[in-house]
């Protein structure tokens, strides 16, 4: 694959991994009934380890693998800020906690097995 190929791909990967968390974010407060229900927190787990993935057939380095994840984590700190009237997008609450730990964790835990591997066939 060719070098300009490679990044085409990797930034839209990167591209993903900011237009996921934000819609994961917006439905985030999802209830069933009246019991929170963050199914896109699960969805950001499922999906951060598909970009991870993705970006993994497409380079072997570890650091270039990341990149959607980083773009994922970049948005989340995004959102945890208020905007310019004052609104908040992501409350100090457990469905946050939950976005970022199944956000972050199985697609980390992709990486760094990757990278152990690499580094055992080396």
């Amino acid at each position: 694959m060719t070098s300009s190929i490679k990044w085409v791909v990797l930034a839209l990967l990167i591209f993903d991994g900011l237009l996921t968390v934000a819609l994961e974010v917006l439905f985030l407060p999802t209830y069933i009934g009246s019991w929170p229900f963050p199914l896109s927190a699960v969805v950001a787990a499922l999906v951060n380890v598909l970009l991870v993935v993705g970006a993994r057939t497409v380079t072997d380095r570890t650091g270039e693998a990341s990149l959607p994840l980083v773009a994922w984590g970049l948005g989340f700190m995004v959102a945890l800020f208020g905007g310019p009237g004052g609104d908040v997008m992501l409350l100090a609450s457990w469905p946050t906690i939950l976005l970022l730990v199944l956000g972050v964790a199985p697609a980390g835990w992709v990486l760094f097995t990757g990278a152990l591997n690499r580094i055992g066939a080396a």
